[in-house]
This record gives C-alpha cells, sequence and structure tokens, in this order.
C-alpha cells in the first residue's frame, strides 16, 4: 500500500534545504525552483516525499543538468514525455523527486496552478486528501508501474481542478 501520512510542518524546511543545494550544484541553470506538489499544501496529508520543480531555460540539452542532480544523489526516472522526474535516492521509497520543465511551459504552469489552487482552496485540498488515501489503499507501491497507477488514477481530479484554477485566471510567476 502506498503510505499517506500527515502533514509534516518540517516539510517547507527540507525544501528548502534541497533547494539551495540543487540551486549551488545546477550554478544558474535553475531558473526558478517551486516546492510542488502535496508536501506543499499547509495541512495537506501526502507522500513522504518533497517535490521540486526546477525551471530551466531549454529542455534540449538534458545532460547538463543531470549530471549536477546526480552528484546530489538523483537518478532518472522514466515517466513518458510529459514529465522529466529525477528521484533521490534512487532505490525506493525516494524522498525527494526533481521535477524539470522549462520555463513557461505548459507543465510549469500546471504544477504552480494546481498547488497554488489547493492552498487557498482548502475544502477542495480535503478532497484530494480523501481521494489520495482511497486510491492508495488500492494500490501498492513495491513497483514503479503500481506508483504510475496510483498517479494516473488521480488524473480527473487533477484536470478538474486545473480546469477551475485556470478559468480563474491564474497568474503565471513572474519570471525572475
Amino acid at each position: 500500500m502506498i503510505k499517506i501520512v500527515p502533514y509534516d510542518n518540517a516539510w517547507p524546511s527540507l525544501f528548502e534545504a534541497e533547494a539551495a543545494s540543487i540551486r549551488e550544484a545546477m550554478r544558474g541553470l535553475a531558473v526558478r525552483i517551486e516546492h510542488v506538489g502535496s508536501t506543499s499544501v499547509p495541512g495537506l496529508a501526502a507522500k513522504p516525499v518533497i517535490d521540486i520543480q526546477v525551471s530551466v531555460a531549454t529542455l534540449e540539452t538534458l545532460g547538463i543538468y543531470s549530471e549536477p542532480l546526480a552528484h546530489l544523489g538523483y537518478s532518472h526516472i522514466p515517466l513518458g514525455p510529459f514529465d522529466l522526474v529525477y528521484q533521490k535516492p534512487a532505490e525506493w521509497p525516494s524522498t525527494h523527486h526533481v521535477h524539470l520543465c522549462a520555463v513557461g511551459a505548459e507543465q510549469e504552469r500546471q504544477h504552480l496552478a494546481f498547488r497554488d489552487y489547493l492552498r487557498s482552496h482548502p475544502a477542495v485540498a480535503v478532497e484530494y486528501m480523501e481521494l489520495k488515501r482511497s486510491l492508495a489503499a488500492a494500490h501498492d507501491d513495491a513497483t514503479l508501474e503500481s506508483r504510475e497507477r496510483y498517479s494516473l488514477s488521480k488524473t480527473q481530479f487533477v484536470t478538474s481542478v486545473l480546469q477551475r484554477a485556470l478559468s480563474a485566471s491564474y497568474r503565471w510567476p513572474e519570471q525572475p
């Protein structure tokens, strides 16, 4: 079974520490580093994995990003074309995920819009938490495929929230 734990007040500090390490390791390649995913929403129960979105100028030369992330203990996880994910440690269970995306890309906007909508709509965050708990009970975390099925099972809910967030005139973050 996938483990969903109560919100931990240490998660923002864990993000800040890891973001500082990533910023230093990537030496100017990271345009923006954001705490995303469930651990970024105060009060939301989550898998105890810090999701970090690292926005870069381009995804055309992945090698320049993979090497510094590898020095920090991250390994690339092949999840398809939408999400370029690196996890730390390489073995499951991981404690950190880096989601690499291009600045201004739709993926960057969606991660931030979803996070911000849940932060500003506590009732929707509770709905999401209840969904995650029921899906976690129905899926195991023994394989990458089963964890991916858990994530894909949330698609309808996430799409619905994104539609609401984006129709509510979600604003792009200012470019650094």
